[in-house]
C-alpha cells in the first residue's frame, strides 16, 4: 500500500538576517584642499559635491568652504543628494582642560547631531606639524606611554560628553601628530574609554609605520569610522628619507585613491576583515592629489568603483539609497 500522500514541505529555518551594509562617502579635499587651498584653487565647493554625487557616493565629510550655519548646511547638502558622513575638528585637549575643551567644540557638536552624522573626527592639533611645510613630518611630536594615557583619560571625559550630546567621537590617528604610528594607537586605545572611538585611515596608519591588518585585529571593536587612503610607498619613503614636510609629501602624491596600481595598500584584504568583523558604518574616500597631476573626478571615480568592487567580493551590502533631507 503506498505511504499516504504528504502536504506541502514546511521550512521551519529561521529567516535569514539581512547582509550588513555599508555606505561609501567622500571627502571633498581632492578638489577644495583646506591645508593647501592654492593647490585646488581652480575648483569649487559645488563641483566637490556635484560631482561626487554623480559617481554614486552618499555622503560628504564637512569642508571649510561650505555653509557654516546648520540650516544653510542642511539646505546645501539636502540639495545636493548628499548626507553629512562626518568631518574633521582640530582639538585642543592636550593644553585645555576638558571642560575648556567641550566648550570650544560645543558648536560643531551641536551642528553634526542636528544633521546625523556618523561621528566627529577628533584629532589633536596643538603640536602638530602636519600643517606645516617648514617642518619634517619626522619631527613631529612624540609622546611618552604615560603621557598618551593621561591624554586618552581627558579624551574619554570629552567623549562621554558628545555621547551624551548624540554624537561619538572617533579619533583620526594622523601623520605629523601625537598619535601617528602603531604604539600610538595602541597606547590611545588601551588608555580610553569605550567611548572613544577610533577612526580607521588606511593610508596615514601604513605611512605612520603601522600594520593596517594588526590594527585591525587589535581594535576592531572600536573602530567607527573608515577612510580608504592608498600610499604611494616610493614616495612616503623619500619623504622619509629626505626629511619632507607631511604638506609636501602630499604634493608630491604620497597618498591616492583605491584601485590605483601604485597604491601599495591591500583593500580586498582590509574589506574582507572588515566584514568578517561586522563593520557596519561609512568608508570614505580621502585621497588628497594635486589636481593637475591627477583629475579629482577620475580619481574619485576610481575609489567608489573599487570600493564598490571590493565589498561585493566581501559580501558587505552597499547602500546607495539617496539620503532623506534632513530638513
Amino acid at each position: 500500500m503506498p505511504p499516504a500522500a504528504r502536504g506541502p514541505f514546511l521550512s521551519f529555518s529561521q529567516p535569514k538576517d539581512p547582509p550588513m551594509s555599508v555606505r561609501i562617502g567622500i571627502s571633498p579635499i581632492a578638489w577644495q584642499n583646506d591645508d593647501l587651498p592654492d593647490l585646488t584653487a581652480a575648483f569649487t565647493m559645488e563641483q566637490a559635491l556635484r560631482e561626487a554625487r554623480e559617481i554614486g557616493y552618499t555622503g560628504i565629510e564637512r569642508g571649510r568652504r561650505m555653509p557654516s550655519g546648520t540650516e544653510e548646511l542642511r539646505r546645501y547638502l539636502d540639495g545636493h543628494g548628499l548626507a553629512l558622513c562626518g568631518g574633521w575638528c582640530s582639538g585642543n585637549l592636550l593644553v585645555n582642560d576638558v571642560e575648556t575643551e567641550k566648550a570650544a567644540i560645543a558648536g560643531q557638536v551641536a551642528q553634526f547631531a542636528a544633521l546625523g552624522a556618523p561621528c566627529l573626527v577628533y584629532a589633536e592639533c596643538s603640536n602638530t606639524v602636519q600643517g606645516d611645510r617648514a617642518v619634517p613630518v619626522n619631527a613631529r611630536p612624540k609622546l611618552s606611554r604615560d603621557e598618551v594615557t593621561g591624554y586618552a583619560r581627558k579624551l574619554t571625559e570629552l567623549a562621554k560628553w558628545m555621547a551624551g550630546e548624540g554624537l561619538p567621537l572617533t579619533y583620526h590617528h594622523h601623520m605629523g601628530a601625537i598619535v601617528e604610528d602603531g604604539d600610538d594607537i595602541d597606547w590611545l586605545m588601551e588608555g580610553s574609554g569605550a567611548e572613544v572611538g577610533l577612526l580607521y585611515d588606511t593610508g596615514h596608519l601604513v605611512f605612520g609605520g603601522g600594520d593596517p591588518m594588526a590594527v585591525l585585529d587589535r581594535w576592531g571593536d572600536r573602530i567607527g569610522h573608515v577612510h580608504y587612503k592608498d600610499l604611494r610607498a616610493d614616495v612616503a619613503r623619500r619623504a622619509r628619507a629626505e626629511g619632507w614636510s607631511f604638506l609636501d609629501a602630499v604634493v608630491a602624491g604620497a597618498f591616492t585613491v583605491p584601485g590605483d596600481p601604485e597604491g601599495a595598500i591591500d583593500f580586498a584584504a582590509v574589506t574582507d576583515r572588515l566584514a568578517a568583523m561586522g563593520y557596519e558604518g561609512w568608508i570614505v574616500v580621502e585621497a588628497e592629489q594635486d589636481p593637475a597631476k591627477v583629475a579629482p573626478y577620475d580619481a574619485s571615480k576610481l575609489g567608489y568603483e573599487t570600493i564598490r568592487d571590493l565589498c561585493a567580493r566581501a559580501g558587505l551590502a552597499v547602500d546607495d539609497r539617496t539620503p532623506v533631507p534632513q530638513g
